[in-house]
């Protein structure tokens, strides 16, 4: 088959490689119909994480077709529509059967694309298939059902219920990327009084006003006013970049909900110092997936308006062209990219 090889920090070529098989009896083979890039990708380029070893297959969110499975998957027969999970779930370990999937302790969570092969590939061998996938309804588009592999379910577990959006709060969201962007839908289901989006990208403003923020700036007036004052009730991180972090602590009101998503690949001060007085709660999380059938029924329902999140379509063999739009989304207008199989 013909796989994206990861060959080292800023390398990577559409290859030839063998194809998977069963290797475990939970497992299942999954013919890629439509897979996506992730910002964790690019951190993989840049080297951030070393766990990744040259010679793997990158890329952890899919949809696909079942073609084989091994001899203890109950729940799977070849043929199936499936969303294929970007965390991988043994079922049975205390983490999982708390639906803590992103931390399970049988040699699950995110695995896929990091350490072993991933998505971004004709074919995908999935583990722990029938815990780590879920049906695609024949009705739900390809590019539609590939958002709920990672980034819808990262936007609400990690961000919207983390941070316990409720009816009537102001809403800061730092970072107007895809996970940004996902986290503004999610966050309306609540009724928010406020949601307001913070970045240093125009483009990206202009996207968080059309995907239903109320108000969108660079970091300025509208944070400091908000410091000076009420305070946001929720404040999510989902820029990754440690001067966003330090925004939410200024823009949350005491006793508010610091909520981050953004994966940093660096140190981020925590000033104690100046919060300890401030009640605050703040969360972290990998995401478990827990949440994609709800969310998947809301999607078919109409009520997750997230076809603009999807900005860019490829056919999978043009991986590389892909990447180098991704990368710059900021120039390109790139959200999320999707790569159709044949």
């Amino acid at each position: 088959m013909r796989a994206l090889v990861y060959h080292g920090p800023a390398q990577i070529s559409w290859d030839t490689v063998p194809d998977p098989g069963i290797e475990e009896a939970t497992d299942a083979i999954v013919r890629v119909g439509a897979t996506t890039i992730c910002g964790s990708d690019l951190r993989i380029l840049r080297g951030d994480l070393p766990e990744v070893k040259p010679g793997t297959v990158l890329g952890h969110e899919a949809v696909g077709e079942v073609v084989e499975v091994g001899d203890e998957v109950r729940h799977l027969r070849p043929g199936d529509q499936v969303i294929v999970s970007s965390v991988s779930a043994c079922g049975d370990c205390r983490a999982c059967r708390d639906a803590m999937y992103g931390q399970c302790g049988g040699g699950g969570g995110w695995i896929l694309g990091s350490l072993i092969n991933g998505t971004q590939a004709e074919f995908v061998r999935v583990p722990f298939a029938d815990h780590s996938t879920t049906r695609r309804p024949s009705d739900l588009p390809l590019k539609d059902a590939v958002l709920l592999a990672e980034l819808l379910p990262t936007a609400y577990e990690v961000g919207v219920r983390n941070g316990h959006v409720s009816p009537g709060d102001t809403v800061v969201v730092v970072g107007a990327g895809p996970v940004g962007l996902a986290t503004v839908i999610v966050a309306r289901l609540y009724s928010p009084r406020r949601v307001i989006v913070v970045d240093l990208a125009g483009a990206r403003l202009e996207n968080a006003v059309r995907v239903g923020a109320d108000a969108a700036e660079s970091p300025g007036a509208m944070i400091a006013e908000l410091a000076e004052g009420p305070g946001a009730d929720v404040a999510i991180e989902a820029s990754g970049d440690p001067d966003g972090f330090v925004l939410c602590t200024r823009a949350v009101r005491a006793g508010g909900h610091i909520a981050n998503i953004g994966a940093h690949g660096g140190p981020v001060t925590l000033h104690l110092e100046s919060l300890w007085r401030k009640n605050l709660t703040i969360s972290t999380g990998q995401v478990d997936t827990s949440s994609t059938p709800w969310l998947l029924e809301l999607m078919r329902f109409e009520r997750l308006p997230v076809s603009p999140l999807v900005t860019h379509t490829f056919g999978l063999d043009s991986v590389e062209d892909a990447y180098e739009v991704f990368a710059g989304g900021t120039a390109s207008g790139a959200l999320k990219v999707v790569l159709r199989g044949e």
